[in-house]
């Protein structure tokens, strides 16, 4: 019975949860502590904070943690798959769709209007992490490493088409000696 309620309840998370892991937070917590008393409000702070500390998505760490408490390994891995099960099934159909209108025109007259707009919002998020807390030393009378750091990594990887791993180890490797 309790794998029946994990599957009920990571599925029913992973269909409304929209915003990522940290809006799920509050659907977690009122599903797994108040309705469920799988754990306290003490072991759900736990819980949270052990997440955060983990590597992947809090949500996901949180359904493996839940699960693996209330039911063993195999309750993890029900729960994890419970919460992932709604975007594999969205993506799935999402895919058909484009795979049966590939050669429609209003399709792709839509994907080539959501280019734009897709770059703009990754511009954006550029944007917004180009702050203090990023580039430290950025401002006038300041060597201003990082942001040459960062232009290189942009030639290199947009022009020359170096692999992003390597740019990321050879950045860190050179602020590591810098600062």
């Amino acid at each position: 019975m309790i794998y029946l309620q994990l599957l009920w309840v990571f599925v029913k998370i992973g269909v409304l949860g929209f915003g990522g892991g940290y809006a799920m937070l509050s659907l977690i917590q009122h599903e797994v502590v108040d309705h469920y008393g799988w754990m306290n409000t003490t072991e759900f702070a736990d819980m949270v904070a052990i997440s955060q500390m983990t590597p992947g998505p809090i949500s996901i760490n949180l359904a493996t943690y839940v699960g693996y408490t209330t039911a063993g390994f195999g309750g993890s891995l029900l729960a994890s798959f419970a919460l992932c099960l709604p975007s594999i099934v969205m993506v799935y159909l999402i895919l058909k769709l484009f795979m049966s209108k590939q050669n429609n025109a209003l399709m792709d007259n839509t994907l080539k209007g959501l280019k734009p707009a897709i770059a703009g919002l990754i511009f954006a998020a550029g944007l917004s992490m180009m702050n203090l807390q990023n580039f430290p030393d950025f401002g006038c009378g300041q060597y201003n490493i990082s942001v040459v750091i960062c232009v290189l990594a942009f030639v290199a990887s947009y022009f020359f088409k170096a692999n992003p791993i390597l740019l990321i180890v050879l950045s860190g490797i050179v602020g590591y000696f810098v600062y």
